[in-house]
């Protein structure tokens, strides 16, 4: 059964984009696959935008709907096992054994805030006890 963790920023006012691309660039530092699951296609878009330019000492290497990219961003789920998913859209993923792990980054502000509560309790009702990163 996949892991899942909520990265939930505190004091920190860092956008949930930003935080992605940071992550992304640590768990790549490993042989990993990312899944970035986001039906909005702005969201989409300011993803792919920051992937860009992020670091520009490092690019991280990514596409939109493209399952080769290393990091793939989707509205769809993937059809290949091993992915770490971070999850961007309003409710939680049923657990799935095509999943290795599912991130979940609430930003400080209260609506985020009231939907990671949602999810976390929705996670907890597919028998999942998430890992919970206070930044």
């Amino acid at each position: 059964m996949a892991k899942v963790s909520f990265y939930l920023f505190e004091k920190s006012p860092e956008r949930q984009v930003d935080s992605t691309c940071r992550l992304c660039r640590k768990i790549l530092r490993q042989p990993e696959r990312i899944w970035l699951l986001c039906a909005d296609p702005a969201l989409q878009q300011e993803l792919d935008e920051k992937l860009w330019n992020f670091d520009p000492a490092s690019f991280i290497p990514h596409g939109i709907d493209q399952p080769d990219a290393t990091v793939c961003i989707s509205a769809q789920l993937p059809e290949q096992s091993g992915w770490i998913i971070f999850n961007f859209n309003p409710e939680a993923l049923e657990p799935d054994a095509k999943f290795s792990h599912i991130i979940e980054i609430i930003e400080n502000n209260e609506p985020a805030k009231q939907l990671g509560r949602e999810k976390y309790k929705q996670y907890r009702r597919f028998g999942i006890q998430p890992n919970t990163f206070k930044l």
